[in-house]
């Protein structure tokens, strides 16, 4: 029943959606409002094919024009916390801010570690922004955020989830269902037919403790705050890498979440009134700390299961809107995505500063054919009025020289 129920939701929504889109053409972008999908300029063709794909993972890969699989450097957006809300004016400039990372930069695959839709509408608004991302043209995928997860494992989040992974470009998966929470997948990026570039892990980390955990998880009956990642999850996890491994033989992968791990507090120290600083802990290769890591203050293992399985090299997450730093920690990279977002709280909350100097934007991961990478951070400010023009009349005077 529940089945039907989710499709008919997501199928009516469609058509509200469809409906609108004529009445946004027709009124010259009046009204609807709400319609950030029509809006948005920007498109990009595609090098990536979906090479097979199964209930929990997806492998991919760069193909040439023959349609020959290519060894090439993998180029990756991750971004976090759009927090699209019922603001028109700040949400269609939150994503032509993305839309504009993605057509310059022109990845092969753009990843959200949660926190994307937050309005009112929120299940319409989700279809919305996968038909946002099919105009553009470009494969993504994305893992809940605590504000999407509205409760723990639940119709809500499936149908969230179901709205978005039909469109053609969306590699999302449900995931096992046996596994805490929704979109539980790993995508598989190969350089050759039995050669793995990266693998990228994306879990639902939830949202808050709930009481229940206290007996399953051994958490502390005093203990409240964010959620963590389960121990189902983790033994899934480690699972998947020694299937892998069996398979491929040593590969190299990567982590998607939206609530940090523990272990990044143990490259920060202070208080948000005297504020924070870096600690000697772990070497710091960029960014800067604003707030408090809001991790869970249980510690479940993952950190532990990486280290052990010795195939992840870095963890990505957001949730921290004003963190945006990149810290080694024990050889394992733990890496703040650029927020993106105009309608939540961000650096000018905590400081006094100009949009010039706000940290929004995106993080770029290059994945080099050995499984090596190199970060990025690529900021909105490029694409205020003035500036995006002047670093493109100082580009074309290099090229003069």
């Amino acid at each position: 029943m529940n089945s039907f129920i989710a499709r008919l939701r997501i199928t009516l929504n469609k058509i509200g959606l469809a409906i609108g889109g004529v009445f946004f053409k027709i009124t010259f972008g009046m009204f609807p409002e709400s319609m950030f999908c029509m809006s948005v300029k920007g498109h990009i063709n595609t090098d990536v094919k979906v090479v097979s794909e199964d209930s929990e993972s997806v492998t991919i890969a760069k193909f040439n024009k023959y349609g020959v699989m290519v060894r090439d450097d993998f180029k990756i957006i991750a971004t976090t916390d759009l927090h699209l809300g019922d603001n028109p004016k700040l949400r269609r400039k939150a994503v032509q801010m993305l839309a504009n990372h993605i057509t310059n930069a022109r990845p092969d695959l753009v990843v959200f570690t949660g926190d994307i839709i937050l309005s009112r509408f929120q299940q319409v608004d989700a279809i919305q922004f996968a038909k946002l991302m099919e105009k553009i043209g470009i494969f993504w995928t994305i893992c809940y955020g605590n504000h999407e997860a509205r409760e723990d494992k639940g119709f809500f989040k499936r149908l969230l989830l179901e709205g978005v992974r039909t469109y053609p470009h969306c590699l999302v998966k449900n995931g096992p269902e046996e596994l805490f929470g929704y979109g539980n997948h790993y995508i598989n990026i190969l350089n050759g037919e039995n050669s793995i570039q990266q693998t990228l892990f994306l879990f639902d980390s939830g949202r808050d403790i709930l009481d229940k955990y206290r007996e399953s998880h051994g958490v502390p009956q005093d203990m409240q705050g964010y959620d963590f990642i389960k121990k189902d999850q983790i033994d899934w996890y480690k699972s998947r890498v020694d299937m892998l491994r069996q398979k491929y033989g040593d590969f190299k992968s990567m982590v998607f979440i939206h609530i940090p791990l523990p272990e990044y507090a143990e490259a920060i120290t202070g208080s948000d009134e005297d504020g924070w600083t870096f600690t000697d802990k772990c070497r710091i290769l960029y960014g800067s700390a604003y707030e408090s890591v809001g991790c869970s203050p249980f510690n479940s293992g993952m950190f532990d299961a990486i280290l052990e399985r010795e195939s992840t090299q870095a963890v990505f997450c957001g949730h921290d809107h004003v963190n945006d730093f990149c810290a080694n920690y024990k050889g394992v990279f733990l890496v703040y995505n650029q927020c993106c977002g105009y309608e939540t709280y961000g650096l000018s909350d905590k400081i006094e500063c100009e949009e010039k100097d706000w940290p929004l934007g995106v993080t770029v991961i290059l994945v080099h054919i050995d499984g090596s990478f190199d970060l990025a951070q690529r900021f909105n400010s490029m694409y205020l009025k003035g500036i995006y023009e002047k670093a493109q009349l100082e580009k074309q005077q290099k090229k003069k020289k």
